[in-house]
């Protein structure tokens, strides 16, 4: 569970990726307008941990790509109905600023009042997919509004990102992620819609042994590394990706929302058993078949 106060690392930074390294795409990079930034930051202040990285989104851009990061997938997400319109312009005007280096998905508040049309306008201004976030939406997975959501994603042939696992839970949070999160209850969807592209962050912590399992079994599922490999949450057991369906496992950092330094997790990748072709797939490959990237 998400507590106050919970330490930021002071740790060294690199000035690049790992020497040797292929081509690096970040698959789980967040921006906002700046006042939505202050407020994310305030949030994470008071329950979290402070955000090391304190950037606008072009900076965001700017830093990780001079960083040697070949790729950006940047996500969103509406905390409320009504603002999911102005965050997709939003998304896709500075995605126009930087032509082939940044992929930007949409949002949309499921259940809103036309949201199949808000979202169906946002693929049509060019935005690559869709980002929900069910601690802080609060939905229901399997509800008709939110299978709605997933018909539109399906027929736009657009992967959805969707943050469904159990953790970091958090107590200021509108509902008990317990409650509305399972892998079970993401099993359906895969089974429903077998043509949808998911992806699950953070190997689908606290369920990553049963998202593991989902991986194996359903090919339209991905997870990605998100803050899972850094040493920095309390895991039970460390996590082993040789163990794992690698073509189903994709990087990502959550810049600049984290208490440590960008490049702690693609350290850890470095120094893991991982060979090159490994990495290649967690780092580039899986990331350009899962957002079907023109690369």
């Amino acid at each position: 569970m998400l507590k106050p106060h919970l330490p930021s690392l002071d740790d060294l930074e690199g000035h690049t990726i790992p020497a040797g390294f292929p081509r690096v795409i970040d698959a789980h990079v967040h921006v906002f307008p700046d006042g939505m930034f202050k407020a994310v930051r305030r949030w994470f202040d008071e329950n979290a941990w402070h955000i090391r990285y304190q950037l606008s989104t072009s900076r965001v851009f700017d830093f990780l790509l001079s960083h040697g990061v070949g790729r950006i997938i940047a996500l969103q997400y509406a905390h409320a109905p009504g603002i999911a319109g102005k965050l997709n312009a939003y998304m896709a005007e500075k995605c126009r600023q930087y032509p082939d280096r940044v992929t930007g998905l949409a949002t949309v508040f499921p259940g809103e009042e036309n949201g199949g049309r808000i979202l169906q306008e946002a693929f049509d201004a060019g935005l690559g997919g869709l980002k929900l976030h069910a601690h802080v939406q609060c939905f229901d997975i399997n509800a008709d509004d939110t299978e709605h959501i997933f018909e539109v994603c399906q027929s736009n042939n657009k992967p959805v990102v969707v943050h469904f696992g159990k953790e970091p839970k958090s107590p200021v949070y509108r509902c008990d992620p317990y409650t509305i999160c399972s892998a079970d209850k993401l099993a359906r969807v895969l089974a429903n819609f077998p043509k949808l592209a998911l992806c699950v962050p953070h190997l689908g912590f606290s369920e990553t042994r049963e998202y593991k399992a989902l991986i194996e079994k359903y090919d339209n599922l991905w997870l990605d590394t998100t803050m899972v490999l850094t040493d920095y949450f309390h895991i039970h057991e460390r996590i082993d990706l040789k163990e794992y369906r690698l073509d189903r496992i994709m990087y990502g950092s959550d810049f600049p929302n984290i208490p440590y330094a960008w490049d702690r997790e693609l350290k850890w990748l470095r120094d893991s058993p991982l060979d090159d072709d490994e990495l290649d797939l967690i780092l580039n490959q899986n990331a350009i078949e899962f957002f079907r990237l023109d690369v």
